[in-house]
């Protein structure tokens, strides 16, 4: 009778410790991954609006001296204007954005 019960302990803290495992690598996933995750995917956007913006500037009047060789990578970018526009059409409060980056509330 003993030996069902100790491996019916046994089979519960497997169950236990596996929970415990699973809502450690949870908490340690959110806590220390999604944040800074979502700091580079902000940054990789901030890089990409600043090329985008150095290939259309022509479009919004902003003078650019090489554009005659920018024309030669824009069938490359051609598909991620439209989601670069929307973006730019979302974005309301840039100087907000920007504080917010720093903690600057």
């Amino acid at each position: 009778m003993s030996i069902m019960f100790s491996e019916e302990n046994e089979k519960k803290n497997d169950k236990l410790l596996s929970k415990a495992l699973f809502w450690a690598r949870a908490f340690t996933h959110g806590t220390f991954v999604d944040k800074r995750m979502a700091v580079v995917r902000k940054e990789a956007f901030d890089e990409n609006d600043n090329l985008m913006l150095l290939l259309f500037g022509d479009f919004l009047g902003i003078p650019n001296p090489i554009s005659y060789y920018m024309l030669e990578v824009l069938p490359y970018f051609a598909e991620d204007l439209i989601a670069w526009e929307r973006r730019m059409q979302n974005r309301k409060f840039i100087i907000a954005e920007k504080a917010a980056q720093y903690d600057f509330d």
